[in-house]
């Protein structure tokens, strides 16, 4: 107990949010792999076809919602446990933004029109804030100020 309250007091205030969104983020996968499973019933595709034939585009649509969403989910997390130890309230935002984008991602491509996965686009804008936010935390481990080397 006491190992775990030692580890808390070196995280910076608000890092709880980041851990709520990496914890939401789980959620969010069980959500497609729920999607995934109603798929395969309603389209008779079986395990452990990945994939279904060419006129189960629907499924295949869905399929492939979760299967990016988990390309992308390593990535995700790393960002945003990584970032959040500096800026903890703004990764937890952009992780947010980031996971509503990726529902609206899978709502719009489970409609069977790849096209209509673009309308959660605006979720990547959450992913590159991410990725600024920890690229600036190792500038600041590494005591590295690019703005000082420009005004030079």
């Amino acid at each position: 107990m006491g190992c775990q309250s030692k580890v808390a007091e070196c995280l910076p205030c608000g890092y709880g949010y980041v851990v709520l969104t990496a914890v939401g983020s789980v959620f969010v996968n069980v959500w497609h792999a729920l999607n995934v499973m109603q798929a395969r019933k309603k389209h008779d595709v079986k395990y452990p076809q990945l994939y279904g034939p060419e006129d189960k585009k629907e499924f295949n649509c869905i399929q492939r919602a979760h299967q990016n969403y988990l390309e992308l989910w390593p990535e995700f997390l790393t960002l945003l446990l990584l970032g959040g130890l500096q800026h903890p309230r703004v990764a937890a935002g952009a992780g947010a933004v980031y996971l509503v984008g990726r529902i609206v991602y899978a709502k719009g491509y489970s409609t069977g029109d790849p096209e209509k996965r673009q309308y959660g686009a605006f979720g990547m804008a959450g992913m590159i804030v991410l990725l600024g936010n920890t690229i600036c935390f190792a500038f600041h481990l590494l005591k590295w100020n690019p703005l000082k080397a420009i005004k030079s």
